[in-house]
């Protein structure tokens, strides 16, 4: 699965002038290689993110990135990639497709047949089913609210993630999860937090299939069920910072009207797990056109308002930091169904990193994306799937 490298003209020789390099993973199950890809085209290109966010697998490939050293990162990814992917199903289907039967509606049963595999069988290093079932177990326990077994996942964690390193590197940290008890979201970060395999698993821990996860006396489920993108959490911290953020989505929120069932469940799904980036985005950006020019008012009014009560409540919401989004979004094949954030063969999984190594190295041939906005525009965005000129 080794890609080409960059291009010499590809590659940034010197940071960019932001004050803060963020990348945001959204969450997706099986189109996490997607973000696998991404950062491996950013890596090549010199542009190590000093702030990782993320959500459900966004959350595992966010943490994977920030536990280990800048020159194991892509390696360790390729490895829980490679471990969590199943076979491409049965031998004659696999060899029909290789030899030249590539139409849509093959590659969609083979696609299915292996996402039912996963469904029966579970995957290797990541989650398992519970024989018996569920409903064999005593009420309120893990076994009963859930149907596969996650302990898989924790020996992975442990074995691919050096968290003595992820608490103390200085990349931050930040995976989102939700409060089963309350139904409010929480961010579990390095800057507040002390992170371990159990933040990382409660983010994603999407019910019914994962059990809940518990921490400090409250049990956590996906962040997904509430919001799929760390987006927000970024953007609006207290601490703002010139910042060039890399948001990747494994949902594209934009897609045709569906003409069956399976369809209307696929679409559901991506409008569901979308979070609505776009929009979230466009509404940053007016808010921070309007910080930006609070700031400047402010500077202008007399000395001696200054120091009154509303105008210290008016710059505490004043800025003039500057923030360039960059939107990365996984676009699925036409054979991909609803299934396809449980379908774990290899063949998507190299298909899924490829995808998202050539978009961003797509991306980072628009020199805009590496150029800070003016004080007064407060926020640039780019959508290669809009913004792309090649």
């Amino acid at each position: 699965m080794a890609q080409q490298p960059l291009k010499k003209s590809h590659c940034v020789n010197n940071r960019p002038p932001f004050e803060c390099i963020a990348l945001l993973l959204q969450g997706g199950g099986a189109l996490g290689a997607y973000q696998a890809g991404v950062y491996e085209a950013l890596a090549e290109a010199g542009l190590q993110p000093d702030w990782v966010a993320g959500i459900s697998i966004g959350a595992i490939n966010a943490a994977i990135i920030a536990g280990n050293a800048p020159q194991h990162r892509v390696d360790m990814l390729r490895q829980f990639w490679n471990e969590v992917s199943v076979t491409n199903g049965p031998s004659w289907i696999d060899e029909l497709i290789t030899t030249g039967i590539r139409g849509d509606m093959a590659r969609n049963g083979v696609n299915q047949f292996v996402a039912n595999q996963v469904a029966l069988t579970g995957v290797p290093g990541f989650f398992a089913p519970r024989l018996p079932g569920p409903w064999f177990y005593p009420q309120g326990s893990p076994e009963a609210t859930s149907i596969y077994d996650t302990s898989p996942l924790l020996a992975t964690l442990e074995r691919l993630v050096d968290f003595d390193r992820l608490n103390n590197d200085g990349m931050r940290l930040s995976v989102g999860a939700v409060n089963v008890r309350t139904g409010n979201f929480s961010y579990f970060d390095t800057k507040t937090h002390q992170i371990t395999p159990a933040h990382v698993m409660a983010s994603g821990a999407l019910p019914p299939g994962f059990p809940a996860i518990e921490i400090e006396n409250e049990y956590y489920w996906d962040g997904g069920l509430v919001s799929n993108t760390p987006l927000s959490w970024v953007l609006n911290a207290d601490d703002r910072q010139d910042t060039l953020a890399f948001q990747v989505d494994l949902w594209n929120a934009r897609g045709d009207f569906p003409r069956d069932m399976p369809e209307v469940m696929m679409r559901q799904k991506e409008i569901q797990y979308s979070s609505r980036t776009r929009a979230n985005t466009d509404s940053f950006r007016r808010l921070q056109k309007l910080r930006c020019a609070l700031g400047k008012i402010l500077e202008k009014i007399p000395s001696e308002l200054r120091d009154s009560e509303e105008a210290k409540l008016l710059s505490s919401v004043a800025s003039h930091k500057v923030y360039n989004i960059v939107h990365l979004i996984y676009r699925a094949a036409t054979y991909e169904g609803h299934s396809k954030d449980y379908e774990f063969s290899h063949r998507s999984m190299e298909e899924h990193w490829k995808s998202g190594y050539n978009d961003a190295v797509r991306t980072l041939r628009h020199p805009e994306v590496l150029e800070p906005p003016s004080r007064e525009e407060g926020t640039k965005v780019f959508d290669l799937g809009t913004d792309a000129r090649d």
